[in-house]
This record gives structure tokens, sequence and C-alpha cells, in this order.
């Protein structure tokens, strides 16, 4: 199937929303090795020394969610605490852990991470209003707030691996970069438990989600490949169902490697033959082999993202059109552009026909016409009101519930402006 159809399937999405939104409750798969829930597969080892603690969770509330969940399986302490990545939410809640710990009268937890992460925190103590707004569109939900995040910096990091000795058990963390540079996995040896971090979430590879930094395709098959080659038994993903059994291990890893590696050679030949990011999604093809695979589902990540990716990986930021190399002030540009039609009803009658053949993403652009202009008339108001509704029509027919939010979100600011 060709991408970015109008008739996408919607395969999944409320499933989605309710992984990245899990309630804590403990699981144990195998023995000495509980998943907590919560920021996804939240996971935590039993040791001689304590606990091995993959992530701290959110906010204060999930944190003694996990305290409360790994106390009543075993009275320990929190020996270390492995951050997965350095994506925000999922360790704001470090500090509880250091302050329960000196309640306890406990040493604090040795926070591990990757040598790339306290960089990215500087990132992001950097763009904070930023990445809240970023984020308020992504998942929709409220700015309000947020603040500044309280970053917990690691106490220990490293840069390919790092062997914990807790006694009854070793663990030894590997970097694994895919979704962040920074991220890790974390193995078992002598049990041949894998947990994968980001860079496995029992669906569609999350690489040029729309707004975020490049996600490196190769890096990413680099990371599976390596995966693959420790043969686990066990894995459990960021996010998702845990896999058992060597030979379907194997398998799901190679195959989504391959799949990565498909996309890689077909939007390369298209790129040598000076096709756009656009032109490529409109003409390569996503073998069902490769994803229509139980791990490939587009619930978060889909491959027109994983195209548009690989293309910025070798492209800049211009779309070729001439007249977007140094444009104008986008207002200015829209004004003009409105004060050249002559005819808008025209142009509404046009969106609106072919909102009634289904061409929801046809309407779109052509409403755009008058909806981006700042003039405050009856026309524009009704350019924008009508693509608010195109936009929620859309939302219906794209896999991803990242791009689910963000057509809703983005409906939403034009409803709010049409308030104001």
């Amino acid at each position: 199937m060709a991408g970015n159809s109008d008739n996408s399937s919607n395969t999944k999405k409320t499933g989605a929303a309710a992984v990245l939104h899990g309630e804590v409750k403990a699981r144990t798969f195998h023995p000495g090795v509980h998943i907590l829930g919560g920021m996804g597969n939240t996971t935590a080892f039993e040791t001689d020394q304590g606990y091995v603690l993959i992530d701290a969770g959110f906010n204060k509330g999930m944190a003694a969610s996990f305290m409360q969940a790994l106390q009543e399986i075993k009275a320990a302490p929190i020996h270390s605490i492995v951050y997965s990545h350095g994506h925000g939410g999922y360790n704001n809640a470090a500090w509880y852990f250091q302050e329960m710990a000196r309640e306890r009268g406990e040493p604090a937890p040795q926070i591990v991470a990757h040598e790339n992460l306290p960089l990215r925190y500087q990132r992001y103590d950097e763009t904070w209003q930023l990445q809240n707004y970023l984020n308020s569109m992504q998942f929709r939900m409220s700015s309000d707030g947020l603040g500044k995040p309280r970053h917990t910096y690691p106490t220990v990091t490293f840069q390919d691996s790092l062997r914990l000795n807790l006694g009854n058990r070793v663990i030894e963390v590997i970097w694994a970069p895919s979704e962040t540079d920074d991220s890790v996995a974390v193995w078992l040896p002598d049990e041949k438990v894998l947990y994968t971090g980001p860079a496995v979430i029992a669906a569609c590879i999350n690489i040029g989600t729309p707004l975020r930094t490049q996600r490196d395709d190769k890096r990413w098959v680099k990371t599976l490949e390596n995966f693959a080659a420790l043969e686990p038994e066990l894995l459990i993903p960021n996010f998702g169902k845990i896999v058992k059994g060597k030979d379907e291990i194997q398998f799901m890893l190679n195959n989504m490697a391959e799949g990565l590696r498909y996309l890689r050679r077909e939007v390369t030949e298209r790129m040598n033959r000076h096709m756009t990011d656009v032109e490529i999604l409109h003409d390569i093809e996503y073998p069902a082999e490769y994803f229509e695979q139980p791990w490939s589902a587009p619930l978060y990540g889909c491959p027109d993202m994983i195209v548009r990716d690989i293309y910025r990986s070798e492209n800049g930021w211009w779309d070729r059109n001439p007249t977007n190399l140094h444009p104008a002030q986008p207002g200015e540009a829209a004004s003009a552009v409105l004060a050249a039609i002559s005819d808008r009803k025209a142009v509404l009658d046009k969106a609106e026909s072919l909102l009634d053949a289904g061409e929801v993403q046809l309407a779109l652009h052509v409403i755009d016409i008058l909806a981006l202009a700042p003039d405050d008339d009856d026309d524009v108001k009704a350019a924008k009101k009508l693509k608010s509704k195109l936009l929620h029509l859309r939302s219906e027919n794209v896999p991803s519930i990242v791009s689910t939010n963000l057509y809703l979100s983005l409906a939403d600011a034009l409803d709010k402006e049409l308030e104001s």
C-alpha cells in the first residue's frame, strides 16, 4: 500500500493511549524480575543488595506506587535507578527515591545513565517552555502549571556498557542508541533476559515523529542486531507485551531490522532520482512482511514518519520550492494571497465539495488559501471553522496516535482563536 492515504486504518488507537498511561500493577514474568507498569514497562530486578529499578516515574504519586508495589513483593532498598533514556517524564520522580532513602536511613540509590544523557537534560533545561508546548500537542494535555522539570542528574555514567555485580545477580547496562542517543538496555547474561529500553516498543519503530529531532535509522538497525546477537530468551520492550522464546525473539528483532533496511534502500533510491519527501511518500510501498507484523502496528510511529526522517538525514530543511527559500513574514504572505482572491466563496465551495467527496486532505490544501490569513473577516473565520472540522475528520483516518493528537490539538487552537 502507498503511504499517506486518507483511508489509513485507525487500528488500536485507544489501546495505544491506554499503554501510554498505564496503571501501576506489579507482574512477575521471571524469578526476581517484576514489571510495574506506569510509564510503559517500568521494570525492577531483585538482587542481594536491593532493587535495580528501570525508570523512576512521571511524578511523586507514580514513584510512591512503584515503591509500595516493590515493598509488598519484598522489603528491600532501591540500590540503583537506571534511566532507560532521557526523554521527559520517565525519571521526573527520581528525587523521591533519594528522599525516601534518607528517611529510611539507607544509602541513596545510585542513578545510572548513559554519558550522553546529561547533555540532553541541559538542552531540556534550556528549552523547557518549548518542550512543554510540544508535549501538550503530542499528548493532548494542558501545559498549564507544568513549569520547569526537576531533573535528577546521574551519579554514574558509562560509554558502552556497565556491569553491576550485585551478589546473586549480574546485570549489564548496555548502550542501545535508538529513539535517543542516550537509550540503554538492561541484560541479564546468566538468565538470558533483556529489557530493551525504547529501541523496541511492540509497535512500529518510533523514528521520524513530527515534533522531535532526528533519529538515526542505521544506528537503530545496529542496536537491533546487537540485541539479536545476545540470543535473549525473554524480552521486555519499553511498551507492549513481553516476548518469550529464543526463536520468536530472533525473528522479531531481525524482521524489525530488515524493515528499516528496506526503507533506507527504497528512500535512498528515490532520493537519488531527485524525488522530494512528499513525492516519495506517495510512491513507496510498505510490504506486509515487514509492516503488517504485530510489532510493526502504526500505533505511535508509522512507516510514513520513518521515510521522512530518512529523507531528513540526507537533506536540509528546504522543500525545493524557491518561494520558500527566503520567505516573507507568514502573516504578510497570507494577507497578500488573500488580497489576490476575487472570489473567496469559490474557495470555500471547493473545499466543501472535496469534503463531500471524502477528499479530506485535498480539502485541507484548498482551505489553507483562506485559513492561514490573519484577517479578521467572515470569510477567513468560515475557512478556519471548516479547517477545524477537517482536522477532526483527518484525525479519524490516520493510524498513529501522534498524528491523531496533532490534528486534534491544532483544531483546538483554531477553535480558541475563533472564540477570542
